[in-house]
């Protein structure tokens, strides 16, 4: 099936939710012809690409939807790239180009109990993850933010526990993550594992669910959003040929 065309954007307001994290609601004629339904679905944001063709991609999660309205949160790090410096820069009535939405990645609502992970890059999708869940499920989050300032509240089900992990460096130290999701207490029954964070605590990660844990891959939806020193087409490579050696092994 071909790719949609890319949708034309207009900023409606932004927002800080915490003094690292920057929302931007989105609107305008792109809402007209965008599907129904896409909180945590991820999107393209395009960006010029001076002297080249093509424009630059970067992939950012929809953190809300509704009817004329979408919500794109926004991690400000201290060497910000072209899409945190425009989220910093755009005012209302400013446009963007936004190819997608791709597909979502949610758990699994009928599995035994959850474990979410991840880092402020995988916030806005961690939290329509819990939002989601059913009243009645169980399980953990564990979230890693820059500081405690940083931590926010979200919906959830009683029975799901959140742990913060408040690790100012991320990347450079990307066991904070791992260490906190070691700590925890394992539930009974079989989990639905939904983690994301930096690509090095997500092999460390990886390795855990899968050779300490014993999580069978299609229990378990594991990515890298960022790797610490690469830009997003590093990244990309990165990931892709990681994603052959798994495969291969």
């Amino acid at each position: 099936m071909p790719r949609p065309a890319p949708r034309q954007f207009e900023v409606i307001r932004k927002s800080e939710v915490t003094p690292n994290m920057l929302r931007i609601t989105l609107g305008g004629d792109g809402m007209n012809t965008f599907p129904e339904d896409q909180a945590s679905a991820y999107v393209k944001l395009m960006f010029d690409n001076p002297g080249q063709e093509k424009p630059m991609l970067r992939t950012y999660t929809v953190r809300a939807h509704r009817e004329n309205e979408i919500d794109i949160d926004f991690v400000m790090h201290e060497d910000g790239g072209p899409a945190s410096r425009w989220a910093i820069d755009c005012k209302a009535g400013d446009t963007i180009a936004i190819g997608g939405p791709g597909p979502k990645k949610l758990v699994d609502n009928n599995a035994d109990w959850v474990l979410i992970v991840g880092d402020m890059t995988a916030l806005p999708a961690i939290s329509v993850n819990l939002e989601q869940l059913p009243a009645d499920a169980r399980g953990y989050a564990v979230i890693e933010v820059l500081s405690d300032a940083d931590i926010q509240p979200l919906l959830k089900p009683e029975n799901v526990t959140i742990h913060w992990v408040v690790n100012p460096h991320p990347g450079t130290n990307s066991t904070a993550l791992v260490d906190a999701v070691m700590a925890i207490e394992w539930s009974h029954g079989k989990p639905s594992v939904w983690a994301a964070c930096e690509f090095t605590g997500m092999q460390k990660l990886r390795h855990h669910f899968r050779n300490e844990r014993a999580i069978d891959k299609r229990e378990m939806y594991i990515s890298s959003y960022w790797k610490l020193g690469a830009n997003e087409e590093t990244h990309k490579s990165v990931k892709r040929e990681d994603a052959e050696r798994e495969e291969a092994a």
